[in-house]
């Protein structure tokens, strides 16, 4: 009697992470490692943005963070470069693509073409677009503070307080948007630049954040700003420039 050899086991499939850091806090990553185990072996884990501002990203221990630079779309570009250059090479079965941003809906669309399953991660504000061109996507929750901070909470204010009060700065920000501002819609971050330079002087390539929706993002507790997109706009928070000379 013949022996039947044992079925060789199926090998995870070989999966690639891209985060697009700029959309997605660092306080995801355990979840995003445990979604990308999931759905294969992981062996390429990838963050993206400007290490300048996205310092807790560039420190979580399983991502290597690529240093995406200041440049308008400059992370989007490398997630879409590097993500075709593993499609077109075979070097991977399976992407997770992590954003909140609807451009990255192309780049899922291609990679599905090329015969990669692509699972999707975001936000809940994730655009439609972008959830049906993954073959499937998962909702991450919000994840606002580590539980040291919640179980903390007097050291809070003081972080507050010692990073995001307004400065000088922020007050001319604050009196150009009010001025150019009809409504309570807010005020285009892209026309930003040329008023503030013109009544103010102020380049914000001068600045360490050098985009102003970087400067912006950088203090949450003073603005709150659309999601990326040529007409998207800043709003400040009235109640953190209370005591400001009005």
């Amino acid at each position: 009697m013949s022996v039947m050899p044992p079925s060789p086991t199926l090998a995870p499939p070989r999966l690639s992470v891209f985060v697009d850091a700029d959309n997605i806090s660092a306080a995801q990553a355990g979840t995003i490692l445990a979604l990308a185990c999931h759905h294969g072996a992981p062996d390429l884990v990838r963050a993206y943005g400007n290490a300048c501002l996205l310092p807790d990203w560039d420190k979580v221990p399983g991502f290597h963070f690529v240093h995406s630079g200041s440049g308008k779309n400059a992370t989007d570009m490398l997630i879409c470069l590097d993500a075709m250059e593993r499609a077109l090479s075979d070097q991977c079965g399976t992407v997770l693509l992590v954003s909140s941003d609807q451009d990255f809906t192309h780049l899922a669309t291609r990679l599905r073409e090329r015969g990669l399953t692509v699972i999707g991660a975001g936000e809940a504000k994730t655009a439609k677009r972008f959830r049906a061109a993954c073959s499937e996507f998962h909702v991450l929750v919000n994840k606002t503070a580590c539980p040291s901070d919640r179980s903390s909470p007097a050291t809070q204010p003081a972080r507050q307080v010692s990073t995001e009060a307004p400065t000088d700065l922020d007050q001319d920000i604050r009196n150009v948007i009010r001025s150019k501002c009809t409504d309570k819609t807010g005020y285009e971050i892209a026309l930003l630049s040329a008023h503030m330079f013109r009544i103010h002087g102020v380049k914000i390539s001068a600045k360490p954040e050098k985009t102003w929706r970087g400067y912006l993002a950088k203090r949450p507790a003073l603005y709150t700003l659309d999601p990326k997109g040529p007409n998207a706009k800043v709003r400040y928070k009235p109640e953190a420039f209370k005591t400001a000379t009005d």
